[in-house]
């Protein structure tokens, strides 16, 4: 296992901030006007005062790692995973994490990685007393903690894991995903279950760079991404969307969990 943790000025993930997400929060998505041109003016007075007060972290961990099934083995830790569930649907695969991994059953090994990003908690918590400002320092952040995941996503294709040296692309196609391989969070369609956090701070240890959870596997601060990063050519994103009472159950038992348990992480993904 080898293991990364960097810090970053902010100045260094600003260009890394896709913009479009930042004005959908606002709900101004697509329209020129001089309220969103404000707004604009005053995210980036917010990003220069905050230069030399704040900083975003990242952790990353690459293993060895082979697939079983829909599971994911990280060296001596094992993973499970979600597998679509398209009903009626013959031109479709049915798409899972794991499938973007060697079998075991191949004998050789593949790789994987995990990683954790976030931002000081006091980017926020310094700029909460006024309403706007606080909603603008929280979209801000949030933003922040993702182009921080995209930025270290990027050193690790070219340089720590080095599967992609010579990319050279554009914001605007690093926003497009337009590289090898996927970064996918936890918490989003691909990989819905939170519970899966609480495996991934066992094994990279997220406090190292300020990172809590909850009982429901909610990272502190909120503006936080984990995920898995994977190489593989064909990786792609997805949606899970809704998974039946079989897929269920048999994922409970490879989580471990309940299925009263399991139901809190999954409620939104299940057709039963």
């Amino acid at each position: 296992m080898r293991r990364i943790v960097r810090t970053f000025n902010i100045s260094d993930v600003t260009p890394y901030i896709n913009w479009l997400y930042f004005f959908h929060t606002w709900q101004m998505s697509g329209v020129y006007s001089e309220a969103r041109s404000s707004l604009m003016e005053d995210a980036m007075k917010l990003l220069q005062e905050s230069e030399s007060r704040y900083k975003s972290h990242a952790i990353f961990c690459l293993y060895k790692a082979v697939s079983d099934g829909d599971d994911i083995i990280f060296e001596d830790r094992r993973i499970p995973f979600l597998r679509q569930q398209h009903r009626g649907s013959q031109s479709q695969p049915n798409i899972c994490m794991s499938d973007f991994i060697k079998p075991a059953e191949l004998g050789s090994e593949d790789y994987a990685g995990l990683f954790a990003t976030t931002v000081d908690m006091g980017f926020v918590e310094d700029n909460s007393e006024d309403g706007y400002m606080g909603m603008l320092a929280q979209s801000l952040a949030d933003r922040i903690a993702e182009a921080t995941a995209e930025l270290l996503h990027e050193r690790v294709r070219k340089t720590h894991w080095g599967y992609a040296p010579n990319e050279n692309l554009t914001p605007l196609e690093l926003h497009r995903c337009a590289y090898q391989g996927i970064r996918p969070a936890v918490g989003y369609p691909s990989m819905p279950d939170l519970s899966i956090n609480f495996i991934i701070n066992d094994m990279i240890g997220m406090d190292s760079i300020g990172i809590s959870l909850t009982e429901n596997g909610m990272m502190i601060p909120h503006s936080s991404v984990s995920g898995l990063m994977l190489a593989h050519r064909d990786a792609r994103y997805f949606d899970i969307g809704r998974i039946g009472y079989d897929q269920f159950a048999d994922y409970c038992r490879r989580r471990g969990f309940s299925e009263e348990k399991m139901r809190k992480f999954l409620s939104a993904n299940l057709e039963v």
